[in-house]
């Protein structure tokens, strides 16, 4: 009789359980070895990403799994964001969230289009494209707030708020350029799109709370009420993606619209917290850094060249942004880090956008080969740029949370 292996160990893991236990342990420990060393465990979970995954020792693939679960946190950070906000001072700094929104969208699009074209040699439709890459933006840095209670000020309700409207253009901007490459911008086109907004804006805001309001006073159920809350997220995002914009857009729609719903100090607002804290949103870092390749530093010059005009030109437009809007808000140096922190992280919208890109072929070569609309030197410049921004904004996060917590603390 022929005994067989309790476990085979090979590179990469492809054992669930065993998949699942080296994630755990990672989101774990990294909290508590980080918070030694005072480095940001958001930022711990992303190099911890890139170690484990393909690209550093191969122990992980990221694989379906891991998209899955990353997608679920990414959805979760936009989610926590519309719930936790301060709907009464969010309409009080409406106008303020707008200038902030434009400011850091048209900012890196006038600095990323013409930087694209003169410094990448990339096409128009190219350039424009990197550049609403740029203006989009992750709150990566949203959980140091939310840990630090200092999500609910002034400085990050509109820092919030002008997430929604740049991300919201940016995503637009994606949609036409691959549109006009596709050949697909027409009447029609701006007719469809705009009919599906409005109606997955009515849908969300209106029809999603009397369903809520229904639910949760039906039933009274702490895991039903969760689920159902869960269930309606990803609706909502699966809604807005319907309607030709990013989920995450409807995940924060969905957020404000059960915001009124959900109690600060309730049971169902603590499970929500704490699941997405403790699982969903560590699987979202971790996925972002398995997309890391610090190979390409080593092997291609030109990838170095992208990462680094594309770095640099993310994290001065998104400060130059945050700058002026310092200035002419009145600000101090340490909402102006929070206003940076939250505004310079690329991530969610960025990855939706160069993956979109490079999967857009507009032509072939005279040998038969693909013509992308973003080829691979600035897919892996995009992904090194991700990593240096999300490392930057959430030690700049970080420093001026910290800081106003302080002072907050001490006027009590």
């Amino acid at each position: 009789m022929v005994l067989m292996p309790l476990l085979v160990f090979e590179l990469p893991i492809v054992n669930p359980i065993l998949k699942f236990l080296i994630i755990l342990i990672i989101i774990l420990l990294t909290p508590i070895f980080l918070n030694k060393v005072k480095i940001p465990h958001i930022l711990g979970l992303i190099i911890a990403g890139a170690i484990v995954g393909p690209n550093g020792f191969n122990l992980l693939l990221r694989d379906s799994g891991i998209i899955l679960s990353g997608t679920a946190g990414l959805l979760y950070i936009m989610f926590l964001a519309g719930l936790e906000i301060d709907l009464a001072e969010f309409k009080i700094n409406r106008s303020k969230s707008l200038w902030f929104g434009m400011l850091t969208f048209v900012i890196p699009m006038i600095l990323g289009t013409f930087s694209s074209i003169y410094i990448l040699k990339l096409s128009i439709p190219s350039s424009i494209l990197v550049a609403s890459m740029y203006a989009s933006h992750t709150l990566i840095a949203y959980p140091i707030l939310s840990a630090l209670g200092v999500n609910r000020i002034k400085v990050v309700n509109i820092t919030v708020g002008g997430t929604v409207i740049t991300d919201t253009l940016a995503l637009l901007v994606l949609a036409i350029i691959v549109g006009m490459e596709k050949g697909d911008v027409n009447l029609m086109f701006w007719l469809k799109l705009s009919l599906y907004i409005i109606v997955f804006f009515l849908i969300t805001m209106f029809v999603f709370p009397i369903i809520a309001k229904w639910f949760l006073k039906r039933y009274h159920d702490g895991i039903s009420q969760y689920i159902f809350v869960l269930a309606i997220v990803f609706l909502g995002a699966f809604l807005a993606e319907s309607a030709g914009i990013e989920g995450i857009i409807g995940a924060f729609l969905t957020g404000l619209a059960m915001n009124r719903l959900i109690a600060n100090d309730s049971v169902l607002m603590n499970r929500v917290e704490f699941v997405g804290h403790a699982i969903f949103i560590p699987f979202f870092l971790i996925s972002v850094g398995m997309l890391v390749d610090y190979r390409a530093f080593f092997t291609d010059f030109e990838t170095i060249k992208v990462a680094m005009v594309m770095t640099m030109i993310a994290t001065s437009s998104k400060f130059i942004a945050a700058w002026i809007t310092q200035k002419s808000l009145h600000f101090s140096r340490d909402e102006r880090r929070i206003i940076f922190g939250l505004s310079n992280a690329q991530a969610a919208a960025t990855l939706a956008a160069v993956l979109v890109g490079y999967n857009t072929i507009i032509g072939k070569t005279s040998l038969g080969e693909p013509i992308r609309l973003l080829d691979e030197t600035i897919l892996n410049g995009t992904i090194v740029m991700i990593l240096v921004t999300c490392t930057i904004a959430t030690f700049s996060a970080q420093k001026g949370a910290r800081n106003i917590a302080v002072l907050k603390n001490k006027s009590v």
